[in-house]
């Protein structure tokens, strides 16, 4: 395993494990996410340009657009969290209750 794919494998890896254990606030989840998308990101496009294939460029694209859209539907739900309970403590959110 090169460096580099050692270091993009240890930051998806670390990025999963914050968000297994380390889950008391909804921001810190959501970072933890971005992390592990950025990693991907990353790790897919070095692919692409190793293998040196045109036809596999677009995928880090698409998996970038993807990203964005997580991220902004995650900061809606971190703002309308926020606004309903006060706090974006996931310990105090009962996700049973409407």
């Amino acid at each position: 395993m090169t460096p580099t794919h050692f270091a993009f494998s240890s930051a998806f890896i670390l990025g999963l494990m914050g968000l297994a254990f380390h889950r008391t606030h909804l921001l810190s989840a959501l970072l933890c996410l971005e992390g592990m998308m950025l990693s991907l990101f990353i790790a897919l496009s070095i692919w692409a340009l190793q293998l040196d294939a045109t036809g596999c460029s677009a995928a880090p694209m698409l998996l970038l657009a993807f990203s964005a859209c997580e991220a902004s539907a995650g900061l809606a739900l971190l703002v309308a969290t926020a606004r309903t309970h006060g706090t974006d403590h996931l310990q105090s959110l009962n996700l049973l209750q409407c």
